[in-house]
């Protein structure tokens, strides 16, 4: 009966990978929509960061200004979590930070592809975070850097304990790091499609549907940016403790 009056809410299937070219097998090289859109945050990213930023005008217009903001606020999160150390690895963790914020923007727009909700792009971002900081702890400290598993200030008798569980907690570190924004993502845009699905379903009884589609669209805008901004501070903090594993 759903079927009959078109009422058929399938709000996972904006998920679903595509090719761009038509067929149905997706190989490793097939371009998909996934594809499509990653480029389209990179074009987006240079085009805000680089070429509305490159005349550096006196009086800024509003695109630079945009620049110059998040170039700030991004630049002040390093030094405020990771000290004036970490400052050299701004244009690391810069790009991590536009790169999510733009395809999180994206994912918004009506039809787009949320590519920041896949477990495939996140995960790839969070294991090359993983694999960095975890690189330049030992290029830095060596083999002390080991020394931040060992809790020097626990009983002796509990340090062997304590120490498995740190080493638990650090190779976890990527897997909530991709899946806290691949989850984030999904749910919040599976919910806009069932609101959209109500809203389309009970035509002029869709006050209610439209005016909460409406609301968690706003809301929808609010987590692309903070889920853009945890990422990034969680690389932060790790970043910090590839630099003073010590502390």
């Amino acid at each position: 009966m759903a079927e009959e009056i078109g009422f058929v809410i399938e709000p996972m299937e904006q998920f679903e990978v595509t090719p761009l070219f038509g067929g149905e097998a997706v190989h490793w090289y097939t371009p998909t929509n996934v594809t499509l859109w990653l480029a389209l945050t990179v074009l987006s990213v240079a085009l805000l960061m680089v070429a509305a930023s490159r005349g550096r005008a006196l009086v800024p217009s509003r695109v630079q200004s945009m620049a110059e903001l998040t170039y700030g606020f991004v630049h002040q999160m390093i030094e405020d979590v990771t000290g004036k150390d970490g400052v050299r690895y701004f244009p690391y963790i810069m790009t991590i930070f536009v790169f999510i914020l733009f395809a999180n923007l994206l994912g918004l727009i009506p039809w787009a592809f949320t590519t920041t909700s896949h477990i495939a792009v996140t995960a790839f971002l969070a294991l090359a975070v993983f694999l960095t900081v975890t690189a330049l702890g030992f290029v830095l400290h060596g083999l002390s850097f080991l020394k931040m598993f060992w809790i020097e200030a626990a009983p002796l008798a509990l340090r062997p304990a304590l120490a498995i569980i740190e080493l638990i907690s650090y190779f976890v570190r990527p897997v909530s790091h991709s899946i806290r924004l691949a989850g984030n993502m999904m749910a919040g845009h599976a919910v806009l499609k069932v609101f959209a699905g109500f809203a389309g379903a009970l035509g002029v009884a869709s006050v209610v549907p439209i005016a909460g589609l409406v609301a968690m669209y706003a809301f929808e805008l609010l987590v692309a940016v903070i889920q853009a901004y945890v990422f990034t501070i969680l690389t932060c903090v790790y970043l910090k403790d590839a630099l003073h594993p010590h502390h």
